[in-house]
């Protein structure tokens, strides 16, 4: 199999809700959410071999209901948390809580895979995030380079900044704002930035993700990359996953991504030409693996180079950076 061919897993139910297990440097390890109406919903942990592009998933179960996202904490790889549909005064809200890990299932090691998915275990339920003041919540958003002490939720047009307290059984408010504007704002996704100091919020409010996003397709998800954040992953209904190269948000924009040594004379001189315009933002790769709806799109936790795509019938695929972009950017 080539190396930069994608590696395709199947879930049984439907799923919108993937992320990477932030807190686990050394396994290239996902975590994806189900959305199952008639059966009890699970979160399947997903292994990813690189060496021999062979996956490995794990089952646990999820009672409280369909998962519209899921989080992992960026302090401790046992600790996550869900958004998930309940039914309230004939009303469906979705609700965000933060979990544990069973603790054998702390240390990642996955024993008996095939027995965890016919007799899945239960998340430890830690704490509510309770806004039902606020409406359904969009999705819930650790501080990237923090302890797990802090996370923001997006419910309707409200951003809430949330302390975690007493090893995480205990959530408060610290401060809220709102979305402004004309008509019913409600956010879809967003994503706290890894870069910048934690100081900046990339939010998506429908078809627009404020700055750089502008497709007529609903974009359900938005991820920087974690070591190079002009690198920028999206995911929508058109069932594309679109990589970019956003210098216009980035904190360390690079340049020339062909060495001088490789050009020609001619191409020296249309590069010294290019050189001297401001550089664009651009996309650089299309991916067109999925068949429905992409609602979720993440980066790896342990491999800068690789992120995985999860669409709503329930097909995950494992995809790369290309490797001359890599190698040209590393160069």
């Amino acid at each position: 199999m080539e190396d930069d061919a994608p590696v395709i897993y199947g879930l049984e139910f439907q799923a919108r809700a993937l992320t990477a297990q932030t807190a686990e440097t050394d396994a290239i390890r996902f975590l994806v959410g189900t959305q199952s109406l008639k059966f009890d919903n699970q979160i399947h942990i997903i292994d990813f071999d690189d060496e021999n592009n062979v996956i490995n998933k794990s089952v646990l179960l999820h009672d409280a209901g369909e998962i519209w996202h899921i989080s992992g904490s960026p302090a401790d790889k046992a600790v996550l948390t869900t958004c998930y549909s309940k039914t309230s005064e004939s009303r469906v809200l979705t609700c965000a809580a933060v979990w544990r890990m069973p603790p054998e299932w702390e240390s990642g090691s996955h024993e008996s895979p095939d027995d965890s998915s016919n007799n899945p275990q239960t998340l430890e339920l830690l704490c509510h995030l309770d806004n039902t003041a606020h409406g359904s919540v969009a999705c819930v958003l650790w501080e990237p380079m923090g302890d797990g002490k802090r996370v923001i939720s997006l419910a309707e047009n409200h951003v809430l900044l949330w302390d975690l307290r007493e090893s995480s059984t205990k959530a408060t408010i610290s401060s809220s704002a709102t979305l402004e504007g004309k008509g019913q704002l409600k956010f879809t996704a967003g994503k706290w930035s890894p870069h910048h100091n934690n100081t900046q919020l990339a939010t998506a409010n429908d078809t627009a993700i404020r700055g750089w996003d502008l497709r007529s397709m609903r974009v359900w998800s938005v991820r920087y990359n974690h070591s190079h954040d002009q690198l920028l992953l999206t995911g929508s209904s058109d069932s594309r996953v679109i990589l970019s190269n956003m210098v216009s948000i980035s904190s360390e924009p690079f340049g020339h991504l062909v060495d001088d040594d490789e050009l020609s004379d001619n191409e020296e001189s249309q590069q010294e030409d290019k050189g001297k315009e401001p550089l664009q933002d651009s996309i650089i790769a299309t991916y067109e693996e999925h068949e429905d709806s992409v609602y979720a799109v993440e980066w790896s936790a342990a491999d800068p180079w690789l992120f995985a795509s999860l669409s709503y019938d329930g097909r995950l695929v494992i995809n790369r950076v290309p490797r001359a972009l890599k190698y040209r950017i590393l160069l």
